[in-house]
């Protein structure tokens, strides 16, 4: 049996995930940044957005805002807690998101994780965000695709 090699994650990960779910555009919010929607056209909402350097956010060991950052959304508090609570994980949250269902990630920590817990995070961050039929759809698809159990 061959063993899997897992693949770290990195910043050219959130584009490629992102891009292959249904109906996800590269869009704008938050004024200017650039933002994955889904669905899409006017009626689009927001799973991943790039976030501008704030005063909100700054890198406790350099003092200096993070200019790098991720915005995910996570459909619960409890999601958020079991991303966020890991000292090591890259994970976190900061009091300007308290009681907003999303966490933050730096792109250039991305390599601390594996490319498929990457994938997962950015699916639950669409399927929060996408309309409901949508998200009933692609995961029966994805159950329909999978080899059959052992």
């Amino acid at each position: 049996m061959l063993a899997s090699v897992a693949m770290k994650a990195s910043a050219a990960d959130i584009a490629l995930i992102c891009g292959s779910l249904p109906e996800v555009e590269l869009g704008i919010s938050w004024g200017d940044r650039p933002t994955f929607k889904v669905p899409t056209g006017g009626r689009g909402r927001g799973f991943v957005i790039y976030r501008a350097p704030g005063k909100t956010a700054i890198d406790p060991v350099t003092g200096k805002m993070f200019d790098d950052l991720l915005v995910i959304a996570v459909p619960n508090e409890e999601m958020k807690a079991s991303l966020v609570q890991d000292p090591h994980s890259p994970f976190f949250t900061i009091d300007h998101f308290s009681g907003y269902n999303a966490v933050l990630v730096q792109q250039s920590r991305l390599g601390e994780i594996e490319r498929e817990e990457l994938a997962e995070i950015l699916i639950e961050a669409w399927a929060c965000k996408a309309p409901k039929r949508l998200v009933n759809k692609y995961f029966a698809d994805q159950r329909s695709q999978a080899p059959p159990a052992e």
